[in-house]
Formats: C-alpha cells, sequence, structure tokens
C-alpha cells in the first residue's frame, strides 16, 4: 500500500454546518513530485466498489490507523472532476481530534491531504519530458487531512525500481541522469540500513546490551556521567537515523523517483 499527499485546497464549511469540508486530493494529469501521473478515471472502479459495499470511505488523521480517536469522519460524496478526486467529507464533531482538526482546516493551519491506495493499473511512460509512472487504476482505501504529507521514499523506490527492472529486460535503456539518481537512492537506502543494524546490533551473547534502568537492575552501577553519556549515544544514533532517512528521501526525489 502506498501514500500520496496533495496541497488539497481545503473549503471548509461555515458554523451552520460545523464539522463539514470539501477538498481536491488528487489531481489528474500533472507529474508531481513522485514522478507520478494520475490519469482521468483512475478512481473510477474503487469509487464504484466502495458505493456497492454500503461503507462510507474513512477519514482518518495522518494515516495513524491505530488510533480510534485518529478516525475522524467519512466521506459523504466522492467524485472525479476535471481536475482530479473531490470529496466532501463530515467529520465526527463529538471527537476532540476531529473537532480540533476542524479548527485546523477553518483556519488554513492545514491545508493538505493524502491518500492510501494500491495500484491495480500503471506503467512507466516515456515522452519528451522524460520518464514518469502513469497511474491507471487506484484502489483507495482512506483519506485524510495532514499537517506534513509523509514521504513514502522506500516504498515507492521499491515499487519503480520493480518497473525500470522490468523495462530494462525489454531493452529500454536509461538516461545518463537517471542511472545518477539510482546510484544515489541506493547508496542512501544503504546508509539507512546500516545505521538501523548499529542501532539494534546485539551484544556477544545474543541479547541486546542492557541499558539505564535495565542495566541497573542487573546489579552494574550507573553513574549519572555514565548515565549522560549512554543517552548522548542515544540521541546521536536517533540523529544519524533521521540525517540517513532524510538523505534517502532527497535522493530519490531529487529524481522523481525515477
Amino acid at each position: 500500500m502506498l501514500i500520496k499527499e496533495c496541497a488539497a485546497f481545503v473549503k471548509a464549511a461555515g458554523d451552520d454546518q460545523p464539522g463539514q469540508f470539501t477538498a481536491l486530493v488528487s489531481v489528474f494529469g500533472n507529474e508531481d513530485s513522485m514522478g507520478d501521473v494520475i490519469q482521468p478515471g483512475a478512481f473510477t472502479d474503487t469509487l464504484a466498489d466502495w458505493k456497492s459495499s454500503g461503507r462510507p470511505i474513512p477519514v482518518i488523521w495522518s494515516h495513524d490507523w491505530s488510533d480510534p480517536f485518529s478516525h475522524i469522519g467519512a466521506v459523504s460524496d466522492a467524485e472525479q472532476t476535471d481536475k482530479g478526486l473531490q470529496v466532501t467529507g463530515q467529520l465526527d464533531m463529538d471527537n476532540p481530534k476531529a473537532e480540533q482538526v476542524y479548527r485546523l482546516l477553518k483556519g488554513g493551519r492545514v491545508n493538505q491531504f493524502s491518500f492510501a491506495y494500491d495500484v491495480e493499473d500503471g506503467a512507466l511512460v516515456e515522452d519528451e519530458n522524460g520518464i514518469h509512472h502513469e497511474l491507471r487504476k487506484l484502489k483507495l482505501y482512506e483519506v485524510g487531512p495532514t499537517l506534513v504529507g509523509a514521504n513514502q521514499a522506500t516504498e515507492l523506490l521499491a515499487v519503480k525500481a520493480a518497473a525500470l527492472v522490468s523495462g530494462a529486460k525489454e531493452g529500454r535503456v536509461l538516461a545518463a541522469k537517471h542511472v545518477s539518481k539510482l546510484k544515489d537512492a541506493h547508496a542512501a537506502l544503504g546508509e539507512v540500513i546500516a545505521v538501523a543494524e548499529k542501532e539494534t546490533s546485539p551484544s556477544d551473547d545474543g541479547k541486546a546490551a542492557p541499558t539505564g534502568a535495565e542495566a541497573k537492575d542487573a546489579g552494574r552501577p550507573e553513574t549519572a556521567e555514565e548515565a549522560a553519556a549512554e543517552q548522548a549515544a542515544a540521541d546521536a544514533a536517533k540523529s544519524g537515523t533521521a540525517q540517513a532517512i532524510a538523505r534517502l528521501q532527497l535522493a530519490t526525489i531529487e529524481g522523481a523517483l525515477l
């Protein structure tokens, strides 16, 4: 499953319709920052499936599926316009989180929407502007407002790398700039993996080395200086992970995910 974000042109209803909003959550025909072009009609089948199911499309804050209070409402109407996928939704105003999200929408402090989907029909297409991924049929799972869209760089890279391999096997030649971006993304991904493995590496006996309260409970005295050094090391590891992930995202975005 993938996630895509869009500056959503959100319109929140007035006080006479509290909790209602309209948003353009997907734009047709233009290449986005991920190198995708969603074709008109891409949501036709999935909207029909939702309608026949009798269930509403969920509205979820920032794809936070695990928190029931982040399930803040439901789509009351969804249609494909000339511009893209437009949804009208109703937030659960008796849910404090939904009420706060509505205030953010009305105040313009949140103006992006994101949706979760799978690609059921798509292909790499090359034209005078380069190579992009044409999305022709999507399966929609949910939509929702988000402050800053989460970049699912590794998932998208995996999907598009598979498509590139297929194209290469068919004899398609990649431009030098795309090969360069692939190398950048590969190096950045290796860095993320290396940092993650360093953080989670087990001790010689196959168990994670005790730290903090665990070390104290194990009988090893811990001074304030040791605790401070341990915390600094943990902070540095987290920073290293964040920086590595950021470089991976930058590499994939700059390459428009090929």
